[in-house]
């Protein structure tokens, strides 16, 4: 019986935080309110907060979820067959193309990660902490098959998000829209030259 107590309240968090997300896509997380939730979802807005001990709660479980998916994306890249190099690139793109697709396709939904970076939730400290991971897995592969020459994987993939952080922050992204330079590649092919020791051509 616990168990199944435990899945009904793990489906009731997860139908809060859908509705959450539906609603704040089409009136923004500002103007949503836990009424308009527990609305949606014929239950009073006390039920709701004992799932949820605040809105701010809600508000981070869905930017969770959005940051969550660009992880998976990223590690499905590392996952791949591809070289280092290639998977570094792939890597750092499949940030960028996110953050552009959610700010064209959803605008509140982009103000919302904008919001959480811009306040240092917690939530994109662990998001910073993933693509540390996902990034150090990608060096420390090419480090292996000899494609790169760095001692300190970890710190390696800490500088090269630094790096390429106007492609991976969704207001950075916005605001740098208008640079021409430098392009995803450029700032990529000046990262790979410095994991392979200065030496190859990116």
């Amino acid at each position: 019986m616990k168990i199944v107590s435990e899945q009904r309240e793990s489906d009731t968090r997860q139908n809060i935080v859908d509705v959450a997300e539906r609603l704040f896509s089409q009136i923004g997380f500002q103007k949503t309110t836990v009424a308009d939730i527990a609305r949606e979802l014929r239950m009073s807005p006390a039920n709701v907060y004992r799932f949820f001990s605040a809105k701010a709660e809600i508000n981070e479980a869905v930017a969770r979820r959005l940051l969550s998916q660009m992880e998976k994306d990223v590690d499905a890249v590392v996952g791949g067959r591809e070289p280092a190099p290639a998977k570094l690139r792939a890597a750092i793109a499949s940030l960028e193309k996110a953050n552009a697709q959610r700010f064209v396709a959803n605008r509140k939904l982009h103000e919302l990660l904008e919001t959480a970076f811009n306040e240092s939730w917690p939530i994109v400290q662990q998001h910073s902490s993933a693509l540390n991971a996902s990034l150090s897995a990608i060096v420390g592969e090419g480090v292996r098959v000899g494609e790169f020459r760095i001692d300190d994987c970890d710190l390696a993939a800490i500088l090269v998000r630094s790096a390429c952080v106007r492609f991976c922050h969704p207001r950075l992204m916005v605001e740098c829209a208008q640079e021409p330079e430098p392009t995803l590649d450029q700032m990529v092919d000046f990262c790979l030259v410095s994991l392979r020791g200065g030496g190859a051509d990116a």
